[in-house]
């Protein structure tokens, strides 16, 4: 009987962990769709490219060698396909804490929820960088991003391994249950790296300081790829409870999915309210932005909050993000979409949230935490914008992003029909 079981908690765990990874996959449609939705029609088929390579490189330089940096296990030739079931079942019983302990499933599934992972952080770097980087250089920067820089925090946190060697985040009280920072500070300061070495758009500040807005080409595609993303955000939450089978983790997910939902909704009505008192508009970006916002505040610690206090988490989130892209705008930090705010800003927010609500973390632990994956992650990603700004360029020619990255990088338009950026 209890053989039995296992085999049925086993794979309630690992079909958990399956199909929790196939919703954040589904944001990379979510991150495709936002972002052509915000860019102009010239530059969407490139986005849309960006898009889908970035994911296919994620996954192939993550199975080659980070999920070996992350884990200090092995993957690519550990023959993972099978599983010894008496060893595996012996494991299981051998728990002082039994069906209740912690989750035993299939290795495959956990290299697959963590892949989708890495792509979503890279998926951040190409909002910010659109309408004016070259193809191949995010296309090459992808590749370090994913296959090592991305790897070695994970390794540091989640991995919980010692910061070479120096301390550990764990025993300074650091928690990060989703990825607030390991996954969305982290895409934004490889972002803000990208960003600084870019430069502004050609038009977008003028000689006053100012910052001219370029409307998006396609409203309807933003908000889809916000209901996505918000969609997907339940496999990202969800999924890091990492375990089903049992009363009080089934518990767990549900409180989990409750928060994200209620976060989410928070940040969009605030950040609408605010923009309709600071521009006396209904700015719809402004409103998208803020559902991703209380999604990323809450994404730190989404299974301790009270649903209360995860809608006031997210609402202040939907706050914190227009002042942030506000900001950036003053400082000539050109970000097309958003990202930086929402991922980076908010990605800090919601680390800080998270002694509010969890036992045995620290606000000195978290800083310590968000300290070591900004500067990391920034220090190298700039070193490797740099090399490529050196080596191959970074930064399409004025006439190319006059006409439009689509037709220099691509060759197809997105709108043919409807527009033609070539004179």
């Amino acid at each position: 009987m209890q053989e039995q079981i296992f085999h049925l908690q086993y794979a309630m765990d690992t079909f958990y962990f399956l199909v929790c990874g196939a919703l954040v996959m589904w944001m990379a449609a979510g991150f495709s769709m936002l972002e052509a939705g915000l860019v102009r029609a010239k530059n969407t088929t490139e986005i849309l490219t960006k898009n889908i390579v970035l994911y296919s490189v994620a996954c192939t330089m993550y199975l080659v060698c980070g999920y070996q940096l992350m884990y200090e296990g092995g993957f690519f030739l550990s023959g993972v396909g099978s599983v010894d079931v008496a060893a595996t079942l012996a494991e299981f019983a051998a728990r002082e804490d039994g069906f209740e302990g912690g989750a035993i499933y299939s290795k495959a599934s956990d290299f697959f929820f963590q892949v989708v992972f890495v792509a979503t952080a890279m998926s951040i770097v190409s909002g910010a960088v659109a309408e004016r980087m070259k193809l191949w250089a995010f296309l090459a920067f992808a590749v370090v991003m994913t296959g090592v820089i991305y790897p070695m925090e994970g390794a540091w946190t989640w991995g919980g391994q010692s910061v070479f060697g120096l301390y550990s985040l764990g025993d300074l009280g650091f928690s990060d249950f989703a990825g607030s920072g390991i996954v969305h500070l982290a895409g934004a300061a490889a972002a803000l790296a990208g960003v600084l070495l870019l430069g502004a758009r050609k038009g977008k500040y003028g000689k006053d300081g100012k910052a001219h807005a370029f409307p998006g080409s396609n409203m309807p595609l933003a908000a889809l790829g916000t209901l996505i993303l918000w969609l997907g955000w339940f496999g990202f939450n969800g999924g890091s409870v990492l375990k089903l089978g049992d009363i009080s983790n089934a518990n767990s997910v549900a409180m989990v999915f409750l928060n994200t939902n209620a976060a989410a909704a928070a940040g969009t009505i605030t950040a609408i309210v605010v923009s309709k008192l600071l521009f006396k508009k209904a700015d719809l970006t402004m409103a998208l932005n803020g559902a991703l916002a209380g999604l990323v505040a809450i994404t730190a610690e989404p299974s301790t909050p009270t649903a209360l206090q995860s809608a006031i988490f997210g609402g202040i989130a939907g706050v914190l993000v227009v002042a942030s892209i506000l900001a950036l705008d003053k400082l000539k930090i050109d970000d097309p979409v958003g990202a930086i705010s929402v991922h980076g800003t908010v990605g800090l927010f919601g680390l800080l949230l998270v002694p509010l609500t969890k036992e045995g973390t620290s606000f000195a632990g978290q800083l310590a935490g968000a300290a070591t994956i900004f500067v990391w992650v920034f220090v190298t990603s700039f070193i490797v914008w740099f090399v490529l700004k050196l080596v191959m360029g970074i930064r399409v020619s004025e006439q190319e992003e006059y006409e439009g990255v689509d037709h220099a990088e691509c060759g197809i338009e997105a709108y043919p029909e409807f527009v033609s950026t070539v004179k």
